[in-house]
Formats: C-alpha cells, structure tokens, sequence
C-alpha cells in the first residue's frame, strides 16, 4: 500500500517562497513519474508540475506557475520537491503529490498553501 505525505504549506504573503515536499512510502519511487496537482476552493483539481525520466530529467509546468515553481526529486530519500518562489494569491490551493501519469489510487492529506497579504 503506497503512502503519500505532503508537508511544507503555510501562509505567506504575495511574492514570498515555499518549499513543499512529499514523502512516498511504499511502491516503486525510483522508476515512477511523480507530479505535483493543486485544488483551490471551488475548482477542479490542477495538476502543477510534473518530474520524468531518468534521474528526473524532465520536467513540465503548467503556464500559470511556469519561471516560478521548480519540481525535484531525492531518489534515496523516495522524497519529491516543490519549490515555490514569488507566489501569488491564485496559487492559494491544497497541493498534493502523485504519481503521474499513471495516479496511485489514494491520495494523501495535502498541505495547505495560503497565500494573503
């Protein structure tokens, strides 16, 4: 049973930085494409940024967070990142980890991201 586990949300203001991370305990981390999907109040589900390949070499942004959001992973700590710079009021959203594209079929809790001056 695959376990995911988000931490690293907060409040900020507009233009501060966050740095998310997500534990995955179980399955097979090292192979798995991971992603990093957002649901703010009253939408869908949004998927942010997405980390492939060998050694995570690609990587992919929705335009909305592109030049500000960074996805890494750490193989040996089965860990993947979200760094999060110059933020806005839109980027207000629980953010979860999974893996893409293929999604494990549970989910985590998520962390909470405010951001609000």
């Amino acid at each position: 049973q695959v376990q995911l586990v988000e931490s690293g949300g907060g409040e900020v203001q507009p233009g501060g930085s966050l740095r998310l991370s997500c534990v995955v305990f179980g399955g097979i981390f090292r192979v798995a494409g991971m992603g990093w999907y957002r649901r703010a109040p009253g939408k869908q589900r949004e998927l942010v940024a997405t980390i492939t390949g060998p050694g995570g070499t690609t990587t992919v942004y929705a335009d909305s967070v592109k030049g500000r959001f960074t996805i890494s992973r750490d193989n040996a700590k089965n860990t993947v990142y979200l760094q999060m710079n110059s933020l806005k009021p839109e980027d207000t959203a629980v953010y979860y980890c999974n893996r893409y594209p293929r999604e494990f079929d549970s989910w985590g809790q998520g962390t909470q991201v405010t951001v609000s001056s």
